[in-house]
């Protein structure tokens, strides 16, 4: 008798495997919020370490480098609030038990591939078309 393949005939994760993704997400969230304030506390010079304190003394190459590392560090704050808005999608799938299965085909995605990226919502299969 032929093994059948565990994740392509299951409809949903297992509640015990809901709750090891709940927990993997939960880290990477706390992570990632951490990442974001300090990102936003570089923006917003809460650090201390821009060219205001030397007000007469900087030159324009530090005034420039200064600005374009907080125009870097907003746009990377921004992709990070997305991050983080999706990682908290991820939890509600998780409650809901809809967690890990392709919005475009219904499918299970593979364990695999939430392990890497635990916000997915589409397969491999659904990314490339």
């Amino acid at each position: 008798m032929a093994k059948k393949n565990y994740t392509k005939d299951k409809l949903r994760y297992s509640d015990r495997e809901l709750q090891m993704f709940k927990k993997l997400i939960l880290e990477k969230l706390e992570k990632s919020k951490r990442d974001f304030e300090q990102l936003v506390s570089s923006v917003n010079n809460t650090g201390g370490n821009d060219t205001e304190d030397t007000a007469p003394t900087f030159n324009v190459l530090e005034e420039g480098a200064s600005a374009l590392s907080k125009e870097e560090a907003g746009q990377l704050a921004l992709r990070q609030q997305k991050f983080i808005r999706s990682l908290e999608a991820a939890l509600i799938r998780i409650e809901n038990k809809t967690y890990g299965i392709c919005r475009e085909t219904g499918k299970l995605i593979p364990k695999e591939r939430l392990l890497s990226v635990p916000h997915a919502t589409l397969s491999i299969e659904a990314k490339g078309r």
